[in-house]
Protein backbone atom coordinates (compact mmCIF):
# COMPACT_ATOMS: atom_id res chain seq x y z
CA UNK A 1 0.00 0.00 0.00
CA UNK A 2 1.80 3.16 -1.12
CA UNK A 3 1.95 6.06 1.32
CA UNK A 4 2.12 8.45 -1.63
CA UNK A 5 1.14 7.89 -5.24
CA UNK A 6 2.87 9.34 -8.26
CA UNK A 7 2.24 7.34 -11.43
CA UNK A 8 5.59 8.54 -12.74
CA UNK A 9 7.37 6.63 -9.99
CA UNK A 10 5.71 3.44 -11.28
CA UNK A 11 6.74 3.74 -14.93
CA UNK A 12 10.12 1.97 -14.37
CA UNK A 13 8.20 -1.26 -13.76
CA UNK A 14 6.80 -1.12 -17.28
CA UNK A 15 9.99 0.16 -18.89
CA UNK A 16 11.95 -2.72 -17.34
CA UNK A 17 9.30 -5.20 -18.50
CA UNK A 18 9.39 -3.87 -22.04
CA UNK A 19 13.18 -3.87 -22.11
CA UNK A 20 13.63 -7.46 -20.97
CA UNK A 21 10.95 -8.67 -23.38
CA UNK A 22 13.49 -7.90 -26.07
CA UNK A 23 16.05 -10.34 -24.68
CA UNK A 24 16.44 -13.45 -26.86
CA UNK A 25 15.99 -15.92 -23.98
CA UNK A 26 12.88 -14.31 -22.46
CA UNK A 27 9.60 -15.96 -23.43
CA UNK A 28 7.01 -14.21 -21.27
CA UNK A 29 6.90 -11.22 -18.93
CA UNK A 30 3.94 -10.43 -16.67
CA UNK A 31 3.57 -7.21 -14.69
CA UNK A 32 1.48 -6.81 -11.54
CA UNK A 33 1.09 -3.72 -9.34
CA UNK A 34 -0.43 -5.57 -6.39
CA UNK A 35 -0.51 -2.58 -4.03
CA UNK A 36 -2.15 -0.20 -6.49
CA UNK A 37 -4.65 -2.89 -7.45
CA UNK A 38 -5.52 -3.42 -3.77
CA UNK A 39 -4.87 -7.14 -4.10
CA UNK A 40 -5.21 -9.43 -1.10
CA UNK A 41 -2.55 -11.96 -0.14
CA UNK A 42 -4.66 -14.88 -1.38
CA UNK A 43 -4.67 -13.34 -4.86
CA UNK A 44 -0.93 -12.72 -4.66
CA UNK A 45 -0.45 -16.33 -3.60
CA UNK A 46 -2.53 -17.55 -6.55
CA UNK A 47 -0.33 -15.56 -8.91
CA UNK A 48 2.89 -16.97 -7.42
CA UNK A 49 1.69 -20.58 -7.22
CA UNK A 50 0.13 -20.73 -10.67
CA UNK A 51 2.75 -18.60 -12.43
CA UNK A 52 5.74 -20.77 -11.56
CA UNK A 53 8.00 -17.96 -12.72
CA UNK A 54 11.68 -18.47 -13.37
CA UNK A 55 12.49 -15.00 -12.05
CA UNK A 56 10.51 -12.34 -10.22
CA UNK A 57 11.87 -8.78 -10.30
CA UNK A 58 10.45 -6.95 -7.30
CA UNK A 59 10.34 -3.18 -7.63
CA UNK A 60 11.10 -1.39 -4.36
CA UNK A 61 10.55 2.21 -3.32
CA UNK A 62 10.97 4.45 -0.30
CA UNK A 63 7.35 4.16 0.79
CA UNK A 64 6.52 0.49 0.21
CA UNK A 65 8.88 -1.65 2.26
CA UNK A 66 6.22 -2.86 4.69
CA UNK A 67 5.10 -5.90 2.67
CA UNK A 68 8.50 -6.81 1.28
CA UNK A 69 9.36 -9.58 3.74
CA UNK A 70 5.91 -11.10 3.48
CA UNK A 71 6.08 -11.20 -0.30
CA UNK A 72 9.44 -12.99 -0.26
CA UNK A 73 8.03 -15.51 2.23
CA UNK A 74 5.04 -16.20 -0.02
CA UNK A 75 7.31 -16.50 -3.06
CA UNK A 76 9.66 -18.96 -1.36
CA UNK A 77 6.78 -21.09 -0.07
CA UNK A 78 4.61 -21.11 -3.20
CA UNK A 79 7.21 -20.96 -5.97
CA UNK A 80 10.42 -22.31 -4.44
CA UNK A 81 12.33 -22.56 -7.73
CA UNK A 82 11.82 -18.89 -8.56
CA UNK A 83 14.78 -16.51 -8.36
CA UNK A 84 14.10 -13.14 -6.71
CA UNK A 85 15.81 -9.91 -7.72
CA UNK A 86 14.87 -6.40 -6.60
CA UNK A 87 15.38 -3.00 -8.25
CA UNK A 88 14.20 0.50 -7.48
CA UNK A 89 14.97 3.78 -5.78
CA UNK A 90 15.47 2.36 -2.30
CA UNK A 91 17.87 -0.42 -3.29
CA UNK A 92 19.88 2.10 -5.32
CA UNK A 93 20.23 4.35 -2.26
CA UNK A 94 20.52 1.69 0.44
CA UNK A 95 21.57 -1.55 -1.28
CA UNK A 96 22.99 -3.28 1.79
CA UNK A 97 19.61 -3.20 3.50
CA UNK A 98 18.19 -5.64 0.94
CA UNK A 99 20.89 -8.20 1.61
CA UNK A 100 19.03 -8.97 4.84
CA UNK A 101 16.12 -10.38 2.82
CA UNK A 102 15.80 -13.82 1.24
CA UNK A 103 16.70 -12.58 -2.23
CA UNK A 104 18.99 -13.82 -4.98
CA UNK A 105 20.13 -10.47 -6.38
CA UNK A 106 19.89 -6.71 -5.81
CA UNK A 107 20.23 -4.02 -8.47
CA UNK A 108 22.46 -1.45 -6.77
CA UNK A 109 23.51 0.99 -9.51
CA UNK A 110 22.91 1.92 -13.12
CA UNK A 111 19.60 1.96 -14.94
CA UNK A 112 17.15 -0.61 -13.63
CA UNK A 113 16.64 -2.19 -17.04
CA UNK A 114 20.34 -2.89 -17.38
CA UNK A 115 20.60 -4.52 -13.97
CA UNK A 116 17.60 -6.79 -14.40
CA UNK A 117 18.61 -7.70 -17.96
CA UNK A 118 22.14 -8.54 -16.83
CA UNK A 119 20.81 -10.91 -14.19
CA UNK A 120 18.34 -12.59 -16.56
CA UNK A 121 21.07 -13.12 -19.13
CA UNK A 122 23.37 -14.67 -16.54
CA UNK A 123 20.61 -16.94 -15.30
CA UNK A 124 19.82 -18.04 -18.86
CA UNK A 125 23.43 -19.13 -19.27
CA UNK A 126 23.48 -20.91 -15.89
CA UNK A 127 19.82 -21.74 -15.09
CA UNK A 128 20.51 -24.32 -12.38
CA UNK A 129 23.94 -23.42 -11.02
CA UNK A 130 24.68 -20.66 -8.57
CA UNK A 131 26.20 -17.60 -10.15
CA UNK A 132 29.83 -17.27 -9.07
CA UNK A 133 29.70 -13.58 -8.23
CA UNK A 134 28.26 -10.14 -8.80
CA UNK A 135 27.35 -8.55 -12.11
CA UNK A 136 27.70 -4.93 -13.30
CA UNK A 137 25.55 -2.93 -10.88
CA UNK A 138 24.08 -6.10 -9.35
CA UNK A 139 24.95 -7.86 -6.09
CA UNK A 140 24.38 -11.63 -6.19
CA UNK A 141 23.91 -14.08 -3.34
CA UNK A 142 26.11 -17.16 -3.65
CA UNK A 143 26.62 -20.25 -1.51
CA UNK A 144 29.40 -18.35 0.31
CA UNK A 145 27.26 -15.27 0.88
CA UNK A 146 26.64 -12.00 -0.92
CA UNK A 147 29.05 -10.87 -3.62
CA UNK A 148 29.03 -7.20 -4.50
CA UNK A 149 28.65 -5.87 -8.05
CA UNK A 150 31.52 -6.52 -10.44
CA UNK A 151 31.43 -2.87 -11.45
CA UNK A 152 29.16 0.13 -11.89
CA UNK A 153 25.83 -0.58 -13.55
CA UNK A 154 25.29 0.37 -17.18
CA UNK A 155 23.04 3.21 -18.34
CA UNK A 156 21.01 3.61 -21.50
CA UNK A 157 20.90 6.57 -23.81
CA UNK A 158 17.33 7.79 -24.46
CA UNK A 159 17.09 6.18 -27.88
CA UNK A 160 17.42 2.78 -26.21
CA UNK A 161 14.68 3.33 -23.61
CA UNK A 162 11.56 1.20 -23.85
CA UNK A 163 8.63 3.44 -23.00
CA UNK A 164 5.75 1.95 -20.99
CA UNK A 165 3.13 -0.08 -22.84
CA UNK A 166 -0.12 1.70 -21.98
CA UNK A 167 -2.09 -1.49 -22.69
CA UNK A 168 -0.83 -3.15 -19.50
CA UNK A 169 -1.03 -0.24 -17.02
CA UNK A 170 -4.04 -0.26 -14.60
CA UNK A 171 -5.22 3.28 -15.29
CA UNK A 172 -8.60 2.79 -13.61
CA UNK A 173 -6.75 2.13 -10.34
CA UNK A 174 -4.59 5.20 -10.92
CA UNK A 175 -7.73 7.29 -11.50
CA UNK A 176 -9.13 6.25 -8.12
CA UNK A 177 -5.92 7.20 -6.32
CA UNK A 178 -6.02 10.69 -7.83
CA UNK A 179 -9.70 11.46 -7.18
CA UNK A 180 -9.19 12.89 -3.69
CA UNK A 181 -7.06 16.00 -4.18
CA UNK A 182 -6.88 16.48 -0.41
CA UNK A 183 -4.26 13.71 -0.45
CA UNK A 184 -1.99 16.07 -2.40
CA UNK A 185 -0.90 13.41 -4.84
CA UNK A 186 0.57 14.67 -8.09
CA UNK A 187 -2.24 13.82 -10.51
CA UNK A 188 -5.21 15.88 -11.64
CA UNK A 189 -8.47 14.49 -10.27
CA UNK A 190 -11.30 13.37 -12.55
CA UNK A 191 -9.05 13.23 -15.63
CA UNK A 192 -6.96 10.36 -17.02
CA UNK A 193 -3.20 10.91 -17.06
CA UNK A 194 -0.63 9.66 -19.53
CA UNK A 195 2.83 9.72 -17.94
CA UNK A 196 5.65 10.30 -20.42
CA UNK A 197 9.10 9.66 -18.89
CA UNK A 198 11.16 12.15 -20.90
CA UNK A 199 14.35 12.60 -18.87
CA UNK A 200 16.70 10.98 -16.34
CA UNK A 201 19.44 12.67 -14.35
CA UNK A 202 19.73 16.20 -12.94
CA UNK A 203 22.70 18.54 -12.35
CA UNK A 204 21.14 20.62 -9.57
CA UNK A 205 22.14 18.27 -6.75
CA UNK A 206 19.61 18.74 -3.94
CA UNK A 207 20.85 16.70 -0.97
CA UNK A 208 17.36 15.39 -0.23
CA UNK A 209 16.88 14.08 -3.79
CA UNK A 210 17.92 10.65 -5.03
CA UNK A 211 17.97 11.47 -8.76
CA UNK A 212 21.62 12.56 -9.18
CA UNK A 213 22.98 9.57 -7.28
CA UNK A 214 20.84 7.02 -9.12
CA UNK A 215 20.69 8.49 -12.62
CA UNK A 216 23.63 10.89 -12.65
CA UNK A 217 24.26 14.62 -12.88
CA UNK A 218 24.09 14.56 -16.69
CA UNK A 219 20.56 14.78 -17.99
CA UNK A 220 19.50 12.26 -20.62
CA UNK A 221 16.39 13.32 -22.53
CA UNK A 222 14.15 11.82 -25.22
CA UNK A 223 14.02 13.61 -28.53
CA UNK A 224 10.97 15.74 -29.23
CA UNK A 225 10.08 13.44 -32.12
CA UNK A 226 10.12 10.34 -29.88
CA UNK A 227 8.09 12.17 -27.24
CA UNK A 228 5.39 13.29 -29.67
CA UNK A 229 5.23 9.88 -31.36
CA UNK A 230 4.71 8.15 -28.00
CA UNK A 231 1.89 10.52 -27.05
CA UNK A 232 0.23 10.03 -30.43
CA UNK A 233 0.36 6.24 -30.10
CA UNK A 234 -0.94 6.32 -26.54
CA UNK A 235 -3.81 8.70 -27.33
CA UNK A 236 -4.83 6.48 -30.23
CA UNK A 237 -4.88 3.47 -27.92
CA UNK A 238 -6.73 4.80 -24.85
CA UNK A 239 -8.85 7.79 -23.73
CA UNK A 240 -6.17 9.91 -22.07
CA UNK A 241 -7.09 13.47 -21.18
CA UNK A 242 -3.76 15.05 -20.28
CA UNK A 243 -0.03 14.33 -20.29
CA UNK A 244 2.28 14.34 -17.27
CA UNK A 245 5.88 14.86 -18.34
CA UNK A 246 8.06 12.91 -15.93
CA UNK A 247 11.45 14.61 -15.70
CA UNK A 248 13.45 15.82 -12.70
CA UNK A 249 13.75 19.35 -14.17
CA UNK A 250 11.48 19.60 -17.21
CA UNK A 251 12.64 23.04 -18.41
CA UNK A 252 16.36 22.37 -17.92
CA UNK A 253 16.69 22.25 -21.72
CA UNK A 254 14.86 25.38 -22.81
CA UNK A 255 15.36 24.80 -26.53
CA UNK A 256 13.79 21.32 -26.21
CA UNK A 257 10.75 22.74 -24.39
CA UNK A 258 10.27 25.45 -27.01
CA UNK A 259 10.46 22.89 -29.79
CA UNK A 260 7.85 20.71 -28.05
CA UNK A 261 5.56 23.70 -27.51
CA UNK A 262 5.88 24.58 -31.18
CA UNK A 263 4.82 21.07 -32.16
CA UNK A 264 1.77 21.26 -29.92
CA UNK A 265 0.82 24.70 -31.24
CA UNK A 266 1.14 23.54 -34.84
CA UNK A 267 -0.99 20.45 -34.20
CA UNK A 268 -2.67 18.16 -34.90
CA UNK A 269 -1.52 16.76 -31.53
CA UNK A 270 -2.51 19.37 -28.96
CA UNK A 271 -2.83 17.85 -25.48
CA UNK A 272 -3.18 19.52 -22.12
CA UNK A 273 -0.15 18.77 -19.97
CA UNK A 274 1.77 19.37 -16.76
CA UNK A 275 5.39 19.22 -15.65
CA UNK A 276 7.76 19.78 -12.73
CA UNK A 277 10.83 22.02 -12.74
CA UNK A 278 12.56 24.73 -10.70
CA UNK A 279 11.76 28.41 -10.29
CA UNK A 280 15.29 29.12 -11.53
CA UNK A 281 14.57 27.50 -14.91
CA UNK A 282 11.44 29.55 -15.69
CA UNK A 283 10.85 33.07 -16.95
CA UNK A 284 7.86 35.04 -18.20
CA UNK A 285 8.42 34.27 -21.87
CA UNK A 286 8.79 30.53 -21.31
CA UNK A 287 5.79 30.29 -18.98
CA UNK A 288 3.68 32.14 -21.55
CA UNK A 289 4.86 29.83 -24.31
CA UNK A 290 4.06 26.76 -22.22
CA UNK A 291 0.59 28.03 -21.30
CA UNK A 292 -0.24 28.77 -24.94
CA UNK A 293 0.88 25.23 -25.84
CA UNK A 294 -1.48 23.53 -23.40
CA UNK A 295 0.35 23.47 -20.05
CA UNK A 296 -2.22 23.58 -17.24
CA UNK A 297 0.05 23.00 -14.22
CA UNK A 298 3.71 23.60 -13.46
CA UNK A 299 5.17 22.29 -10.21
CA UNK A 300 8.25 23.89 -8.70
CA UNK A 301 10.44 23.17 -5.69
CA UNK A 302 9.73 26.21 -3.56
CA UNK A 303 11.06 24.20 -0.55
CA UNK A 304 11.02 27.16 1.87
CA UNK A 305 10.93 30.96 1.98
CA UNK A 306 12.51 30.83 5.43
CA UNK A 307 16.03 32.09 4.72
CA UNK A 308 17.35 30.17 7.73
CA UNK A 309 16.73 27.01 5.70
CA UNK A 310 18.47 28.23 2.54
CA UNK A 311 21.96 27.21 3.65
CA UNK A 312 21.25 23.55 2.93
CA UNK A 313 19.81 24.24 -0.53
CA UNK A 314 21.57 24.63 -3.89
CA UNK A 315 21.74 28.26 -5.00
CA UNK A 316 19.11 27.60 -7.66
CA UNK A 317 16.66 26.61 -4.92
CA UNK A 318 17.15 29.65 -2.63
CA UNK A 319 13.88 31.33 -3.52
CA UNK A 320 12.73 34.67 -2.10
CA UNK A 321 9.24 36.16 -1.97
CA UNK A 322 9.68 38.64 -4.79
CA UNK A 323 10.91 35.98 -7.20
CA UNK A 324 8.11 33.57 -6.35
CA UNK A 325 5.55 36.39 -6.64
CA UNK A 326 6.75 37.11 -10.17
CA UNK A 327 6.42 33.46 -11.11
CA UNK A 328 2.90 33.33 -9.68
CA UNK A 329 1.93 36.37 -11.75
CA UNK A 330 3.38 34.83 -14.93
CA UNK A 331 1.47 31.59 -14.32
CA UNK A 332 -1.76 33.43 -13.62
CA UNK A 333 -1.40 35.41 -16.84
CA UNK A 334 -0.67 32.24 -18.84
CA UNK A 335 -3.57 30.27 -17.31
CA UNK A 336 -1.23 27.78 -15.63
CA UNK A 337 -1.80 26.43 -12.13
CA UNK A 338 1.31 26.91 -9.97
CA UNK A 339 1.99 23.95 -7.66
CA UNK A 340 4.57 24.61 -4.94
CA UNK A 341 6.51 21.78 -3.30
CA UNK A 342 7.28 22.76 0.30
CA UNK A 343 9.64 20.79 2.55
CA UNK A 344 8.42 20.43 6.12
CA UNK A 345 11.13 20.18 8.78
CA UNK A 346 13.97 21.33 6.53
CA UNK A 347 17.05 21.96 8.74
CA UNK A 348 17.14 25.56 9.92
CA UNK A 349 13.42 26.14 9.42
CA UNK A 350 10.78 26.51 12.11
CA UNK A 351 7.12 25.66 12.40
CA UNK A 352 6.22 29.33 12.11
CA UNK A 353 8.53 29.79 9.10
CA UNK A 354 6.97 26.82 7.32
CA UNK A 355 3.48 28.07 8.10
CA UNK A 356 4.44 31.46 6.67
CA UNK A 357 5.86 29.88 3.50
CA UNK A 358 2.68 27.92 2.86
CA UNK A 359 0.41 30.87 3.64
CA UNK A 360 2.35 33.17 1.31
CA UNK A 361 2.25 30.67 -1.56
CA UNK A 362 -1.49 30.19 -1.10
CA UNK A 363 -2.05 33.95 -0.98
CA UNK A 364 -0.69 34.06 -4.54
CA UNK A 365 -3.13 31.37 -5.66
CA UNK A 366 -0.61 28.52 -5.68
CA UNK A 367 -1.49 24.93 -4.82
CA UNK A 368 0.81 23.75 -2.02
CA UNK A 369 2.11 20.20 -1.71
CA UNK A 370 4.02 19.71 1.55
CA UNK A 371 6.31 16.74 2.19
CA UNK A 372 8.45 15.91 5.21
CA UNK A 373 12.20 16.51 5.02
CA UNK A 374 13.81 13.13 4.37
CA UNK A 375 17.62 12.89 4.54
CA UNK A 376 17.88 9.84 2.30
CA UNK A 377 21.67 9.86 2.50
CA UNK A 378 21.32 8.92 6.17
CA UNK A 379 19.91 5.51 5.23
CA UNK A 380 22.12 2.64 6.38
CA UNK A 381 22.19 -1.11 5.75
CA UNK A 382 21.74 -1.99 9.43
CA UNK A 383 18.43 -0.16 9.81
CA UNK A 384 15.30 -2.12 10.67
CA UNK A 385 12.40 -2.21 8.18
CA UNK A 386 10.49 0.09 10.52
CA UNK A 387 13.29 2.63 10.51
CA UNK A 388 13.62 2.51 6.72
CA UNK A 389 9.84 2.84 6.32
CA UNK A 390 9.98 6.26 7.99
CA UNK A 391 11.88 7.59 4.97
CA UNK A 392 8.60 8.02 3.12
CA UNK A 393 8.46 11.84 3.01
CA UNK A 394 5.44 11.83 5.33
CA UNK A 395 6.83 10.96 8.77
CA UNK A 396 9.77 12.44 10.66
CA UNK A 397 12.69 10.09 10.16
CA UNK A 398 13.82 10.67 13.75
CA UNK A 399 11.50 8.56 15.93
CA UNK A 400 12.43 10.50 19.08
CA UNK A 401 9.43 12.57 20.20
CA UNK A 402 9.61 16.30 19.59
CA UNK A 403 7.38 19.02 21.08
CA UNK A 404 6.70 20.19 17.52
CA UNK A 405 5.70 16.78 16.15
CA UNK A 406 2.00 17.53 15.90
CA UNK A 407 2.69 20.82 14.14
CA UNK A 408 5.17 19.28 11.70
CA UNK A 409 2.86 16.38 10.87
CA UNK A 410 -0.08 18.74 10.67
CA UNK A 411 1.39 20.35 7.57
CA UNK A 412 1.34 16.98 5.80
CA UNK A 413 -1.78 15.38 7.31
CA UNK A 414 -3.91 18.39 8.25
CA UNK A 415 -7.11 19.31 6.40
CA UNK A 416 -7.03 20.92 2.96
CA UNK A 417 -9.86 23.35 2.31
CA UNK A 418 -8.86 24.37 -1.22
CA UNK A 419 -8.63 21.33 -3.50
CA UNK A 420 -7.61 22.03 -7.07
CA UNK A 421 -10.05 22.95 -9.80
CA UNK A 422 -7.49 22.72 -12.61
CA UNK A 423 -9.35 19.73 -14.08
CA UNK A 424 -11.86 22.27 -15.40
CA UNK A 425 -9.17 23.33 -17.88
CA UNK A 426 -8.79 19.78 -19.18
CA UNK A 427 -11.56 18.69 -21.58
CA UNK A 428 -12.99 15.23 -21.04
CA UNK A 429 -11.94 12.74 -23.72
CA UNK A 430 -11.02 15.48 -26.17
CA UNK A 431 -7.21 15.33 -26.28
CA UNK A 432 -7.02 16.27 -29.96
CA UNK A 433 -9.33 19.27 -29.72
CA UNK A 434 -7.86 22.51 -31.04
CA UNK A 435 -7.78 25.51 -28.79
Amino acid sequence: MPSYFNAGHHTPMYSVAGHVRGLPHVQQVDVCEAGVLNMNWKAVGDLLYQGEYDVIAMMNDFDAIDGFARFTEYARALSPNTRLITFGRLSSMNPGFFRTYDLDAVVESGDYECGVASYLSARAEQPAEELPGGLPGVAVRTAEGWRGPSGTGAVLEPGAWTLPDVAEIPYAAYDRLYVRDEDKFCGIPFRRELVVPVARGCPIGCEFCEVPEIFGLRERRLSVDATVEYIERAYAAAPFEYVAFYAPTFTLNRRWVSELCGRFLAGPLSPRWKCATTVHHLDEELVGEMGAAGCVRVSVGLETLDEAGHEGLPRAKRIHRERFSRLAAWCDKAGVELNAFVIVGLPGTTVSGTKDTMAFARSLGARVRPTMYTPIHHLTADMSPGEVARYNRQLRTDPAPSPDDRDWHGFVFGPEDRPTTVYERVPRHAPQASR
